[in-house]
Formats: structure tokens, sequence, C-alpha cells
């Protein structure tokens, strides 16, 4: 619960922060008594971890793009730039956060949001998928290299979240999608924000290295280009 100030004194650093998600998490954390940095940048952003007299205890990279298109029209520029914004992003924001915290003594979180599409794949999103795969990959491997320091490092995978993103999918496709959902309906950025507090807070202390889905159970993926669409 919130009210229990779980993460009092924490300092939090949310990249991605504008709207949708990030903007659920950054409010959340701060009801958690958190002291958060709410940014809304791209690879960048990476240089704004080390902008506090402290680093920040707990980082969460939001921070995501879309480029759509099926594989075989996507230009190499839209594969590119959605690689640059949600991989290579997150692993500047996760190396610099790091080594902040490794410098001034260890302990921290690091949350890193993938999608459910990063697992499963989805039509018409080679590069969005590919880019959060990766992020789950990265996600696995600093938790095993930054352990021994007291870091933990957990991603998040979404499903259909009502965002902004995903509210442009037209009503059809929304209805289709929904109805393949075991629980019924879409997700609320507050379901990935209530994870992600746990993730930050020492109620995760022996959690790291996860791939926690909010998806409502993942619906099976497929069918033709009435199906594509966008997934946070």
């Amino acid at each position: 619960m919130a009210s229990q100030l779980r993460l009092r004194s924490a300092l939090a650093l949310v990249t991605g922060a504008g709207s949708g998600i990030g903007r659920a998490i950054s409010i959340r954390l701060a009801a958690e008594g958190a002291a958060v940095a709410a940014c809304d940048l791209d690879e960048a952003a990476a240089q704004d971890t080390a902008c506090f007299s402290r680093p920040p205890s707990v980082v969460v990279s939001c921070a995501g793009i879309t480029r759509d298109e099926f594989l075989l029209h996507m230009s190499e520029e839209d594969w590119d730039r959605v690689i640059a914004v949600n991989l290579k992003g997150t692993f500047l924001v996760t190396q610099a956060a790091a080594q902040a915290l490794v410098s001034s003594g260890g302990r921290g979180s690091i949350i890193n949001i993938s999608s459910i599409v990063g697992k499963v794949g989805n039509i018409g999103q080679t590069n969005y998928a590919s880019s959060k795969a990766g992020v789950i990959g990265l996600t696995q491997t600093v938790a095993r290299e930054l352990g021994r320091h007291g870091i933990r490092c957990n991603s998040v995978l979404p499903g259909f979240i009502v965002t902004p993103m995903t509210q442009q999918m037209p009503d059809k496709v929304k209805d289709k999608v929904t109805a393949m959902i075991p629980l019924g309906h879409m997700g609320d950025p507050e379901d990935v924000a209530d994870v992600v507090a746990f993730l930050a807070s020492e109620d995760s202390g022996y959690i790291t290295g996860a791939s926690v889905e909010v998806s409502g159970m993942r619906p099976s993926w497929g069918g033709g280009q009435e199906n594509r669409t966008q997934v946070v």
C-alpha cells in the first residue's frame, strides 16, 4: 500500500515520464515516499543520472517509441530509431545509473520497461519487438553482473495497457484484442505502476533478473493486417 511509504528517502529517476505508463509510475513512486526526477527524454537521459547530489537508488527506464511497418517494407531508418531509443537508451541509462551506484557503495533497484511483444512478437513490429526482447536480455545480464554490489535489475512486460499509444487503435481492433484477454479488459497504467513500486521496494529484495508480465495473461497473436497494433 502507498500509505506504507515503502520508498521513503529514496531518490527515483523515471524516463519517459511525460504520459501513460511513465507518468503513472512517477505518481506511484512519489506516493510511496520517493523523491522523483521525472524525465521525458530519449537516450540522452543517461546524462541526467549524474546531476544529483547522490545517485538515484531507483531507476526506471520507460522511454520508448514505435515506428510500425511490415518487415517487407520497414526502412532501415525506422529500425535504427526504435533500437536507438528503446534499447540503446535503456542501456545508457542503466549503465550510467550502475556506475553511479557502484561508485557510491552499491545497493539500488533498476527497473526496465520491456513489453510482452518482446517475448511473443507482434505483426508489423519487428523493430519494436526486437528492441524490447533486447531489454529483457540486457536486464537479465545486468542482474548477474551487479548482484554482488547489492543492485537488483528487473524488467516489466506490459501487455495491452490503456495509454495514448493504444488509444490510437481502431475500436474494432481494441474489441478484438480485449476479447482475447482472459481477464476481459485492457490494463491501466496504474497496474504497471503497482508492479514497479513493488520491484523498487525492499518487498522484492530477493528478486533480480525477473521478467514480470502485466498482461491479464497475454492473448494469442496472429492474423493479418487487421490485427496489427501497438503495444507498450
